[in-house]
């Protein structure tokens, strides 16, 4: 489980020193790609692997599933952390997500998000007012 709030830099290579506590879980390798509201999703190469097994079942005949396979495909880069704990991030990646040397890695339970900094605050300020009414809906009675 990925969970807590870095600031890590990007260094001039465009590679990213991932947080200490996220290493262990991804040392067989990970996959970086889009994620939702121009963020990068990192995902353990088990998890994507799941995942990419639940899409396999999607129907081809849904335009959806297709156009979704398409977007997250075609973006995916396949990495193994170095021995200092550093993956590279494309620079397709790092444009999509408006990254430059400052980012904001957040843990977001199975997966890990990345974060340009000013787009995270903002994003989490709007959502911030959102937050109580959500646990309702998502655990009613909780």
């Amino acid at each position: 489980m990925f969970f807590g709030t870095y600031t890590p830099k990007l260094d001039e290579k465009g590679r990213l020193f991932l947080p200490a506590k996220f290493r262990d879980q991804l040392t067989e390798g990970l996959v970086v790609t889009r994620g939702q509201e121009r963020c990068l999703t990192v995902w353990a190469m088990e998890d994507f692997q799941a995942m990419t097994n639940r899409l396999r079942e999607a129907p081809v005949t849904n335009k959806g599933a297709r156009d979704y396979v398409r977007m997250l495909f075609a973006a995916a880069s396949q990495e193994v952390p170095d021995k200092q704990g550093r993956i590279s991030i494309p620079g397709s990646l790092r444009e999509y997500a408006s990254l430059t040397k400052d980012v904001v890695v957040i843990g977001s339970m199975n997966r890990i998000e990345i974060w340009d900094p000013t787009a995270w605050t903002t994003y989490s300020e709007e959502q911030e007012s959102k937050f109580s009414d959500l646990s309702e809906e998502i655990f009613p009675g909780f």
